[in-house]
């Protein structure tokens, strides 16, 4: 086996694509329909042989950086197979069956030695590089096929899921748009492939449970943060929510629903548009707000009543209570917000410790009516990346309002 190690693994190939069926090195049309059958049948095999090849080869090396360069080398080396392969094609422009054969046999061998490179080590691949024309192409045309064989199998699922009509049509944009205004990169070609492999495996005529669809399930797996899909899976899952009239029959159910979201299954490192936000977290914001928001009417139809108790004529009238203002953000989010507008001189007191024993009194939280204004300013020291978020995205909504003003 290591004498193969040695040796150019793509040996065979290479001659072939270079040599026997480039037209210009080879008369190719004098190749006879039994070689040709022969070199179809092989092919597969082939390939078969080089993925147990490269596996055995990357279990062989203990360097991170050692087995990167030897990924990147197939890959770059069976791209320019690829793009060789293409243009003998082209140059061949021949009506000879067996032949035009061999060249799509070869193109689908090809491809689908990059696809499993890809999949199994996306990791040693450079994937911001961009994609050459011609594997773009390849690509672009592999994926239409599966697209259309695909959208032919659940005609009558597309009805009854919008979802999928989404998603249909950012990938069909992908596989037929001649000129795409982004450069296309490794990862876009990753991101699209993984994609449809997942739709293929799906089983269309299962039943869809109480909460997220397969579709769903992959779809957030896959962090597809397609604005269009996040406006419609909260539309869905506000309409199941507002199908009870009860507010905490309402409450009990979004946190059924936010609870079956964290318990999803995501792919690590992936997203469908980097230069938007994760659908998790655009998602997780989206749950939290809700659910402020019925715990807020939870607790306006609680405290009337709780105003509403007598005070006995013959004793004294207590105190007045303070007047607190109900705010919609955790102590720890709320404890941000005072402390920068100290450090910045928005709030101007003696100290820090002034600002929030004279604020803090007056404000509560769905959660709690009387909070300690020391406990909000020690925990403004040690906020949790997911509250200083919160506080980030409440400012700039305020931003937005004030200038729509």
């Amino acid at each position: 086996m290591k004498n193969e190690y040695k040796s150019y693994p793509l040996e065979w190939l290479d001659l072939l694509i270079t040599v026997t069926l480039n037209p210009a090195k080879t008369n190719v049309s004098a190749i006879t329909n039994e070689q040709l059958n022969n070199i179809t049948k092989r092919l597969p095999e082939e390939t078969l042989r080089l993925q147990s090849l490269i596996k055995s080869q990357i279990f062989s090396i203990n360097k991170e950086s050692e087995i990167a360069l030897l990924i990147k080398q197939y890959h770059s080396s069976l791209i320019a197979l690829l793009d060789q392969t293409l243009a003998n094609q082209n140059k061949a422009a021949t009506k000879k069956a067996s032949l035009k054969k061999v060249y799509k046999v070869l193109v689908t061998n090809i491809d689908e030695l990059l696809s499993f490179i890809e999949s199994r080590f996306s990791t040693n691949l450079s994937l911001e590089e961009r994609v050459p024309k011609t594997y773009l192409s390849v690509t672009r045309k592999e994926l239409r096929k599966k697209l259309d064989n695909l959208k032919s199998n659940i005609k009558a699922e597309m009805e009854q899921n919008p979802a999928i009509e989404i998603m249909l049509k950012r990938l069909y944009y992908f596989t037929d748009t001649t000129c795409i205004r982004y450069e296309v990169t490794f990862r876009d070609i990753l991101y699209k492939k993984e994609l449809v492999r997942g739709l293929e495996e799906i089983d269309w005529s299962k039943e869809q449970t109480d909460g997220y669809s397969a579709l769903d399930e992959l779809l957030i797996y896959l962090n597809f943060n397609s604005k269009a899909y996040i406006n419609l899976l909260t539309d869905n899952l506000a309409g199941q929510i507002n199908r009870f009239d009860n507010t905490i029959e309402k409450m009990d159910r979004l946190l059924y629903y936010y609870k079956a979201f964290n318990q999803l299954h995501r792919k690590p490192g992936i997203i469908l548009n980097p230069k938007y936000h994760d659908l998790d977290t655009i998602l997780g914001n989206w749950f939290v707000q809700e659910i402020f928001y019925l715990e807020k009417k939870l607790h306006l139809s609680v405290v009337p009543l709780q105003g509403k108790t007598e005070t006995p004529k013959n004793k004294q009238s207590p105190p007045k209570e303070k007047q607190k203002v109900l705010c919609m953000l955790s102590t720890d989010q709320m404890g941000l917000i005072l402390r920068a507008a100290d450090e910045l001189r928005i709030l101007v007191a003696k100290s820090m410790n002034q600002v929030f024993k004279t604020i803090v009194p007056h404000l509560s939280t769905p959660y709690r009516e009387d909070l300690s204004y020391d406990g909000m300013r020690s925990k403004s020291y040690v906020a949790e990346e997911r509250d200083k978020q919160i506080a980030i995205e409440t400012l700039e909504r305020i931003i937005k309002r004030i200038r729509d003003y």
